[in-house]
Order: C-alpha cells, then structure tokens, then sequence
C-alpha cells in the first residue's frame, strides 16, 4: 500500500510513523508514506497557501491552487483508489471503514488547516470525507495519523500474528475480552480459572459471553448494529 499525505507540518509525522507497526510496515515494504508539503506547490513568493475567505469572518481558508497542483502531480503518477480530506464533519472513522481503506493500493490523504479548504476542493477533487470524532483540531495532521495507523495493522503481514487484528474491539461490533498474562496470582488478585483449563470451548465461550457482557455494559449502541 502507499499512502501520500500532503501537509503543512510534514514533521508532525515523525513520532507516530517511526515506531513501533507503522514502521514494522514501512521496513517490510508492505507500506510506503510519503509526506508531501504543500508550501512546495504555492506560486506565491512567500509559499503562501492561505487567504481571507470571501465575505468576511473569522479564520484562514487553504486556498485551491496548491492542492491542485499538488494532486495534479501526483494523480499524473499513478491511479488513486480514494483522495481523503480529514474533516470533522466527515464520515465517521470506525472498524468496517477502515478494514474497506486496508484493501486499498494507493490512498492520498488531504491534512486541513485554519478555517478550513476552499470548498471547491471537497466538491471536485476529493472523494472521501473522514472525522475521527465528533470535536475540532487544530489541524488534519493528529487525525491523518490515526486513520494510517487503523488501516495499515490491518495489511497482512503486518503484525506479527494476522489474527490479532480479527480479534480487535469493534471487529464484530463487540468490545475486547478481558486479557491476562503472567503472573496467575499478584497481590491476591487472580484470574478466572477456565483461561488455565486448556478447553479450547469453554474458554471462546467464556470470551464472547464476557466481550457481550462488556459492551452491553460500556457501548450498547453497538449492538444495535448486530
């Protein structure tokens, strides 16, 4: 998979893409991200890419230009499955959505800024709209990092037991059981005893009945979708 971000902060990126599974990925090639920024497509002398909005108001506004030269550059190189602009009134990042985005080869991903970007860019270049929650950053960047590292666990290969990932909250719309390890006994607190039977039956049992359990009790909206 490649994913191109364009960006006014490329260095926000690099705590979250140089560690831990985002970088396993990178090093077995079974991700490539390549950050582009966006003062480098301004025609402006300054590199300036953002202007007063129309009518007035409070705020900056991404103006067209750059980013339609920059997704012009890059389009030219190679087909794109989805051009996503990161937007908190877009749709809702959840589990489906991103294991669809995981199937995909090439993604672009639009970081906003300020205000917002001029609208013509949603209304004729961009082709996916994503929030990962219903509040406002100060910036696209955090919430680009999150939707990169949600979709890329998910490329087989990646992690280092594939089904892993199957067994993840929100998988099945249903929350995580409660995991242990070592030791059985801390400080008199122990864990529940059918982990320790070696009944492959009783204990996947015991797992779901606790993930139901956990989620009718924290998320039950979820089993509505069930």
């Amino acid at each position: 998979m490649r994913i191109d971000i364009i960006t006014l902060f490329p260095e926000m990126f690099d705590g979250p893409f140089n560690q831990s599974i985002i970088q396993r990925a990178q090093d077995k090639k079974l991700a490539e991200i390549h950050l582009h920024q966006l003062r480098d497509y301004s025609t402006d002398k300054h590199k300036r890419v953002d202007d007063y909005p129309f009518s007035g108001g409070a705020g900056m506004v991404m103006m067209i230009d750059p980013v339609f030269r920059c997704l012009s550059s890059l389009t030219a190189q190679r087909a794109y499955d989805a051009i996503i602009y990161t937007s908190p009134d877009g749709q809702l990042l959840d589990q489906p959505l991103a294991n669809r985005l995981s199937c995909f080869e090439n993604l672009i991903i639009l970081c906003g800024h300020y205000k917002g970007i001029d609208e013509r860019i949603r209304e004729h270049l961009v082709t996916l709209e994503i929030s990962i929650g219903n509040y406002v950053l100060s910036g696209g960047e955090l919430a680009a990092a999150v939707i990169v590292d949600s979709l890329v666990r998910l490329i087989p290969g990646v992690l280092s037991d594939e089904t892993s990932a199957l067994s993840d909250s929100f998988q099945n719309n249903l929350l995580s059981p409660p995991v242990y390890t070592r030791p059985r006994d801390y400080n008199g607190w122990t864990i529940p005893e059918v982990l320790l039977s070696g009944n492959e039956k009783l204990i996947a049992e015991w797992k779901f009945n606790q993930a139901l359990q956990r989620t009718r009790e924290r998320r039950p909206e979820l089993l509505d979708e069930i």
